[in-house]
């Protein structure tokens, strides 16, 4: 048990990872920047944002990776393994994070309010809640340099600028169709494997 608080561990490796967050002791520094941590593997972690450094392969693909665990759940879009399962209903997830917010879809608990309205949000990832937040101040900060077009996000301006260059990233390797996101291309190739993943709860589609 923590000396502090009421958080208990099961090994004490737990405990002194837990106990550096009420000293502020973060004894890993990076040798490039001010930035310091808690563990090891959160400094090496961070080092590959530097070298760009990809340390972990697929075995089922060419895709590399600079974290094992981003590795060990894309091997799961091969294996469609997932171990997480509900204890609440039949569902069950490839990541940990998508059981729990699931989870909360059965208590109804929504842990993220904007400070402008009375709306709350299950995740704060870079979308939700940030996103709605952006529609109160009507900020797009992201101007497209060929036409008078703007956006609240980057990712928006640049899959707008692919519309003036014709650039389409992402190829079907079964035929010459080019598509501008990954989320089409992913789609499209289903027309060829005759792939359905999604089925109806309630009936056979």
């Amino acid at each position: 048990q923590c000396n502090q608080c009421d958080n208990y561990f099961s090994r004490n490796s737990g405990l002194i990872i837990h106990q550096r967050t009420h000293t502020g002791g973060k004894q890993y520094q990076c040798n490039q920047c001010d930035k310091g941590f808690l563990q090891k593997c959160d400094l090496i972690r961070h080092q590959t944002t530097y070298t760009g450094e990809k340390l972990y392969q697929c075995n089922q693909c060419d895709k590399t990776f600079t974290q094992n665990n981003s590795c060990i759940i894309h091997q799961r879009t091969h294996t469609r393994e997932k171990p997480y399962q509900c204890n609440q209903c039949d569902k069950s997830f490839s990541r940990n994070s998508g059981l729990i917010l699931h989870q909360r879809t059965h208590t109804g608990e929504k842990l993220y309010q904007c400070n402008k309205c009375d709306k709350v949000f299950i995740q704060k990832l870079r979308s939700n809640l940030i996103r709605h937040q952006i529609t109160h101040t009507r900020d797009k900060p992201y101007q497209c340099n060929q036409c008078d077009n703007t956006f609240s996000r980057n990712s928006g301006l640049i899959l707008h600028l692919r519309t003036h260059t014709g650039e389409k990233p992402y190829q079907c390797n079964q035929c010459d169709k080019g598509f501008l996101q990954k989320c089409d291309l992913i789609r499209h190739q289903m027309t060829h494997t005759g792939e359905k993943p999604y089925q109806c709860n309630q009936c056979d589609k």
